[in-house]
C-alpha cells in the first residue's frame, strides 16, 4: 500500500526515518480492524503503544526539520474532534 521510501534530491531512494514505526502501527491497526472491529469488538486501547511511538518519531522528525508547527496546527484544527484521551480520532463534518 504505498512505499516507505522517498526520492532524494540526488535521485536515490532513501527510507523515511519513521517508516518501520509506521509499518508496525499500520500492521497493528489492520489486524485490529479485521480481527476485532469488523466483528463488533471495540477496544480503544488496541495499538496505542504503536501509535505513540510512531507519533513521537514524527514529532521529532518535524522538530528536526523545523516543521512541527504544521502538526500543532492540525491538532488545533476545528476539523478534528478530540476524545477524552486528547487524541484526534474523527473528522468533524
Amino acid at each position: 500500500m504505498g512505499s516507505n521510501k522517498t526520492m532524494s534530491k540526488g535521485g536515490g531512494v532513501i527510507a523515511s526515518p519513521c517508516a518501520q514505526l509506521r509499518a508496525t502501527y499500520h500492521d497493528c491497526f489492520n489486524r485490529w480492524y479485521s480481527e476485532k472491529f469488523s466483528k463488533g469488538q471495540w477496544d480503544k486501547e488496541e495499538c496505542i503503544a504503536e501509535w505513540d511511538k510512531y507519533r513521537a518519531c514524527l514529532e521529532q522528525y518535524l522538530d528536526d526539520k523545523h516543521l512541527r508547527h504544521a502538526l500543532l496546527e492540525a491538532d488545533s484544527s476545528p476539523y478534528f474532534v478530540k476524545d477524552g484521551a486528547g487524541s484526534s480520532n474523527s473528522v468533524n463534518t
